[in-house]
């Protein structure tokens, strides 16, 4: 009996084996098929996510961590960008495939800013002669034509990369980048009806503009060019601006009585002068009309907080907010003046003429008229500070017209290496000053400057100097000199 209920025991083992095995796949299929739905799902919950950040503009997606923000576009460019009411069509010259990432990331930057920038790719082996529409020149790979309506401008791609030969290994090093700069001009250029015009005064020793400069002010889409008075006779009635760059010789009476004529007229002038042992009576009297003066001799400073380089004609001036220079002061620049002259507010002059300070001295600064001096300290003599070294002046006229001049009074204040010692400073003033003078409806008077690949320079007073100086050679092995002598008696007590 117990046999029998043995065999009848193990008979139901078998059926229910079966059925647990059934039971057991169709649990397994159960399961894939929940298993696969989820992954159909985070599938296409990632394809949709992907989608929409795809959609972002990449001003919100994409972050310059580059110390320079190389690939962002700046305050100045967005500013120009949210004016813009014409379409511009940006086209990028690439193989597909080719394409420069650098170059097409700054331009989704430009087309996420506006909706009046449209950008396009254009294959030249797919389209040959497109390019020939635009020009005649044969382009690099990744070069840029920027078109509005009639307007064109082409951007080579070695005028985006700046290059210099490394004359010791005979190899090109790439040092800037002027993607931003470049750009940002041709959109002003096609868009402006009216492009301004600054006339360049010669035939008085003036110096010649720096390069640098130069290039600022074309990509700011002014047109430039040399006025001789003595042959004209008068400023030419398209001048936007009129530019007087330290005549080391005096102009004459009849070219003197032009300028005056000419800014008494609603005129523009930006205006540099170098301190030189020359008498320049009609120069001066230009200013002289304006309510200004130049100091005799060089401004030196006695407070290391505005001096740089150990050198006390090396001015850091102060600089102040005015319609010339608020966004270089808000940007938190610094300006280097060499071997400036002080500038005197005249009292005598006309109600109608408004003179703002742009750049200032201390109240220690002081003139040093013997320049043959043994010393650099304030002598008997010297005019005491605190000193103009840039203004800016106006004049209220009638029919809504209005004078504006600017006058710094050292052109040294445009020199390249003057100006990397305070990372481009001195370029954005001089660049904004010239903006303040120009800029209209129908025109825009926008320079970036290039993006530098190279080393900064850190602006340090005399005064930084010197405290950074008590830091790291005296307080900072001091204060671990006496934690190692705490260490040591406490160590020797124990």
């Amino acid at each position: 009996m117990k046999l029998k209920e043995k065999m009848k025991n193990n008979k139901h083992k078998k059926f229910d084996k079966k059925k647990l095995i059934g039971t057991i796949s169709k649990k397994h299929i159960k399961n894939g098929s929940y298993t696969m739905v989820m992954s159909v799902i985070f599938i296409a919950v990632v394809v949709v996510l992907n989608m929409i950040v795809n959609a972002i503009p990449s001003k919100y997606s994409e972050i310059d961590i580059s110390s320079q923000k190389l690939y962002s576009i700046g305050d100045d460019t967005k500013a120009m960008l949210k004016d813009l009411d014409k379409d511009v069509t940006i086209y990028q010259i690439a193989q597909s495939g080719s394409e420069d990432e650098n170059i097409t990331n700054l331009l989704k930057k430009y087309e996420d800013e506006s909706k009046h920038i449209k950008v396009e790719q254009k294959d030249p082996v797919v389209n040959p002669k497109f390019v020939t529409e635009y020009t005649s020149d044969d382009l690099s790979a990744n070069s840029l034509i920027v078109v509005c309506g009639d307007r064109n401008k082409v951007i080579d791609y070695n005028n985006i990369y700046e290059s210099t030969i490394d004359y010791q290994t005979y190899s090109s090093q790439t040092t800037g980048f002027d993607g931003e700069g470049q750009i940002t001009s041709a959109i002003g250029y096609v868009t402006s009806e009216d492009l301004p015009i600054l006339y360049t005064l010669e035939g008085h020793g003036e110096k010649e503009m720096d390069s640098a400069i130069k290039e600022d002010i074309e990509k700011a889409n002014m047109d430039i060019q040399s006025l001789n008075l003595l042959t004209e006779g008068s400023v030419p009635d398209d001048a936007d601006c009129l530019f007087i760059d330290s005549p080391s010789t005096d102009i004459s009476e009849d070219e003197k009585t032009a300028i005056i004529d000419y800014l008494e007229n609603g005129g523009k002038a930006m205006i540099f002068s170098d301190y030189t042992t020359e008498d320049l009576p009609n120069f001066d009297a230009v200013l002289e009309n304006y309510g200004v003066q130049r100091e005799a001799g060089i401004v030196f400073e006695g407070d290391n907080q505005h001096y740089a380089m150990q050198m006390p004609y090396y001015l850091v001036p102060t600089i102040n907010s005015t319609d010339a220079s608020s966004e270089t002061v808000s940007g938190g620049y610094y300006v280097l003046v060499p071997y400036a002259q002080g500038i005197k507010k005249m009292d005598d002059v006309r109600d109608t003429v408004t003179i703002n300070s742009i750049l200032t001295t201390s109240d220690q600064a002081y003139s040093k008229t013997d320049l043959n001096s043994d010393t650099l300290e304030k002598e008997d003599g010297d005019e005491a500070g605190p000193f103009d070294l840039g203004v800016s002046i106006t004049e209220t006229l009638d029919d809504d017209k209005e004078t504006q001049i600017v006058y710094y009074s050292t052109s040294n204040l445009m020199e390249s290496q003057v100006n990397q010692m305070v990372s481009g400073g001195n370029e954005k003033l001089i660049i904004e000053s010239l903006k303040w003078m120009t800029d209209t409806e129908d025109s825009a008077t926008v320079s970036i400057p290039s993006k530098s690949l190279s080393v900064s320079y850190l602006t340090l007073t005399d005064y930084d100097a010197a405290f950074w100086k008590i830091c790291t050679i005296g307080l900072i092995p001091g204060f671990f000199l006496v934690v190692g002598f705490a260490v040591w008696m406490k160590r020797r007590k124990a």
